[in-house]
């Protein structure tokens, strides 16, 4: 039996209608200014900083887009799963299968810092199994494996 966690991969509009919907479906609001930030993550192929969000947005908008805005727009939309954090990187990735529950494990490339998102729900169940044992709750894995890619090596 495959540990993999199969869900619907979305991308370009249909992505943003997605995390639009489960933003909604989760009890906030879509606002104009988070609109445009998710259109500004998803559009990116490479974990992003708030910073170079910021800047983006603040392109978008013609007026100057603080960072520490984009933070709390990209730490709701981790707590509502339509971005994943790369810690390693201090950057995000928009979540191509918003309102989908499970925990990923982050390939970074060290070359050329491409992340591509597995899921493999039998590693993760593991880990928290095995942080459950040790009196932990509420465990949330973070698993980031580093490395060359195909493309770099």
């Amino acid at each position: 039996m495959s540990g993999n966690h199969h869900h619907h991969e979305h991308s370009g509009d249909n992505l943003v209608k997605a995390a639009r919907h489960a933003l909604v479906d989760a009890g906030e609001q879509w606002t104009e200014m988070r609109a445009d930030v998710f259109s500004a993550l998803a559009e990116r192929e490479r974990p992003a900083s708030a910073y170079d969000l910021a800047e983006n947005v603040s392109a978008l908008r013609g007026k100057r887009v603080a960072p520490n805005s984009v933070y709390r727009i990209l730490d709701l939309f981790v707590r509502t799963n339509l971005a994943r954090r790369v810690e390693s990187a201090n950057a995000y990735v928009a979540n191509s299968h918003p309102g989908c529950q499970h925990d990923c494990i982050f390939l970074i490339c060290d070359s050329c810092g491409q992340a591509v998102h597995i899921d493999d729900d039998k590693l993760t169940g593991a880990l928290i199994a095995a942080a459950k044992g040790a009196g932990f709750t509420e465990v949330r894995p973070v698993v980031e494996l580093r490395g060359i890619c195909a493309d770099c090596s």
